[in-house]
């Protein structure tokens, strides 16, 4: 498996940690999509298992490494989103999954080494499931690994967060990730990364789905409903109809660069009335939208709110 160069501190940490036989029970992986967390665990779970790894890396060809590919290593447990009773999936892990999993944790390792769970996203557990996660954390049977995967760990416990070790990822400096981007072959890379935020995973990923193109859409949209020639209903029903969170992104994005225009008193590329307070509060403002999306409100109507506000 490639490593992701950004990972390689994290990566010596933990195998330093491994090698004095110092592992905690549990990690929590973190930090923003993009960085290649869940890459990192599975290249841990692969050489925490693998009987014949060099320098923590699984050797791929041990009955262990086999069974790990073949998603059938019976010690190996993934625990995401369930099924309700009417067989649609579920919004978050609940508290029968987590007693499911102590029940299965209680038991002995099937192949006599390490049983490794991986809860993903952890930040998904409602209030019950965490509570009752808590008990496992807190009594850890032997040779037993919990890996928590989370997009946005401040919505865990913090009697979770404090009983696992906390890699977090970070992003890398620019000149890293745009080695990395153009390594791959991606064009624009420059460009692509500028449109991530510094994020290289996003941006390989959104070089690949147009969204540079997206990007641009979204700022003409944010132009022209400044200067009046736009309606809010119209672009609501673009937005809504072609990735709204990642149009969010660029929206906020957006806004910052007006601010930051506005700062060295250049010319604001998008000729917004909002003052620079506005730009502020309407930044924050998309950055809930967006989140708000991810819940029961109505899409279209949040969507409203935020663009009458830009005009």
């Amino acid at each position: 498996m490639n490593a992701l160069p950004w990972h390689a501190e994290h990566w010596s940490r933990l195998q330093a940690r491994r090698q004095r036989d110092a592992l905690a029970h549990a990690l929590l992986l973190c930090g923003a999509p993009g960085l290649g967390k869940r890459a990192f665990a599975q290249r841990f779970v692969r050489g925490l298992l693998c009987s014949d790894g060099v320098n923590g890396d699984a050797c791929g060809r041990c009955r262990s490494c086999l069974l790990v590919e073949a998603g059938s290593h019976p010690d190996v447990i993934g625990l995401s989103f369930g099924l309700r009773r009417d067989g649609t999936p579920r919004t978050e892990i609940v508290v029968e999954q987590i007693r499911e999993l102590s029940a299965r944790l209680a038991m002995r390792s099937q192949l006599g080494g390490w049983q490794v769970v991986t809860i993903d996203p952890a930040d998904a557990m409602n209030t019950a499931a965490a509570n009752a996660l808590l008990k496992t954390l807190e009594e850890p049977a032997a040779q037993t690994m919990l890996i928590l995967l989370a997009d946005a760990p401040w919505r865990l416990p913090q009697t979770i967060r404090s009983r696992c070790q906390r890699i977090e990822f970070q992003l890398p400096d620019t000149e890293v990730a745009l080695a990395w981007l153009q390594a791959q072959g991606l064009p624009d890379a420059q460009a692509a990364l500028v449109a991530a935020g510094g994020n290289p995973g996003l941006a390989a990923a959104w070089a690949g789905q147009g969204a540079l193109a997206q990007r641009t859409e979204v700022r003409k949209d944010l132009a022209a409903l400044a200067s009046g020639r736009g309606q809010p209903t119209d672009v609501v029903k673009r937005w809504l109809d072609d990735e709204p969170l990642q149009r969010l992104w660029f929206a906020a994005q957006a806004a910052a660069d007006e601010l930051r225009a506005r700062s060295k008193h250049a010319a604001a590329p998008l000729g917004s009335a909002l003052d620079a307070e506005g730009l502020g509060l309407w930044y924050e403002a998309a950055n809930r939208t967006r989140e708000g999306l991810r819940g029961p409100l109505r899409a279209d109507l949040l969507l409203l709110e935020l663009l009458a506000r830009w005009r």
